[in-house]
């Protein structure tokens, strides 16, 4: 009686050519994201020529959130300045997790969550066009421009500003403040990593639009509704793009019977064998 052994067969030279389709997607994506990026930053200079509009639109936005009962950014603000280093540190944190944190996000989901990146990809460049039309149909001067107000330049103050004492400093459009990108990424970041990950410390990443939103504040980059309104844009975009509905669409049948069956033995499934000669044997 023969006894046949079946062991995978490994094919390098379709690994090879695998990988290096990765390497090409990866490139492509990164290209994509750099071109929708140098398209926001044309958008700037379009907004940035209405400074006059941009003072008006803040006093009429000061004058809306006061009839809606929102608490005063500039008491928050002193608040936060009676406590040591907190103002220094909402600076740093303005300046250095907004921009670094989502493209390292977007790279972890391009390699490890396919199918999550494609979704978040497009709602990320959908909320920045919104956003861009947004800039450009209300250009809005943000809190530090508008002292008279009793609000404070932190970063000036501090010796931290990424934009500088002009309006004309700085790489980014400073009337762009309506609605606010830093808050609708971050909020997105935090659902796109909430939905991709498994572990119960991953709603720890709500804290990160929490924090985003109270930085804006504290260093008067924001206005409450610039943050809000973000947020309501964000809302119906990650509702169209969920890569969970991806996940149920493109579920092989009969993928919810497979129950407790481990990463390894999926991968196992449909790699085909052959029986290997050496472990023939005839009794």
């Amino acid at each position: 009686m023969a006894q046949v052994t079946l062991e995978p067969v490994h094919r390098p030279l379709e690994d090879l050519s695998s990988r290096r389709r990765g390497r090409r997607r990866i490139s492509r994506e990164i290209a994509l994201l750099a071109i929708l990026f140098g398209v926001y930053n044309l958008g700037r200079y379009l907004s940035a020529k209405h400074s006059g509009s941009a003072f008006a639109h803040a006093d009429e936005l000061i004058h809306l959130q006061a009839r809606l009962g929102l608490p005063s950014e500039a008491v928050v603000q002193r608040l936060a300045l009676s406590v040591p280093d907190l103002a220094g540190s909402a600076n740093r944190y303005y300046a250095s997790v907004h921009f670094p944190l989502t493209a390292i996000v977007l790279l972890w989901l391009l390699i490890r969550r396919p199918a999550e990146y494609a979704k978040a990809r497009w709602a990320l460049a959908s909320l920045t066009g919104l956003a861009l039309i947004g800039h450009m149909v209300f250009p809005l001067a943000p809190p530090r421009m508008l002292p008279q107000h009793g609000w404070v330049d932190t970063g000036v103050m501090l010796g931290q500003s990424v934009y500088g004492p002009s309006a004309d400093g700085g790489p980014a459009n400073q009337f762009a403040a309506m609605p606010s990108l830093h808050v609708g990424w971050a909020f997105m970041v935090a659902v796109f990593l909430i939905r991709s990950t498994r572990s119960r410390w991953r709603w720890v990443w709500i804290a990160h639009p929490v924090i985003t939103f109270a930085v804006v504040v504290v260093t008067a980059n924001h206005y409450w509704l610039d943050g809000l309104i973000a947020i309501a844009l964000a809302l119906p975009l990650l509702l169209i793009f969920d890569s969970r509905r991806v996940r149920r669409d493109n579920a092989p049948a009969g993928a919810g019977q497979s129950g407790g069956r481990r990463d390894g033995d999926q991968r196992s499934v449909g790699v085909p064998a052959v029986a290997s000669s050496s472990s023939a044997r005839t009794r």
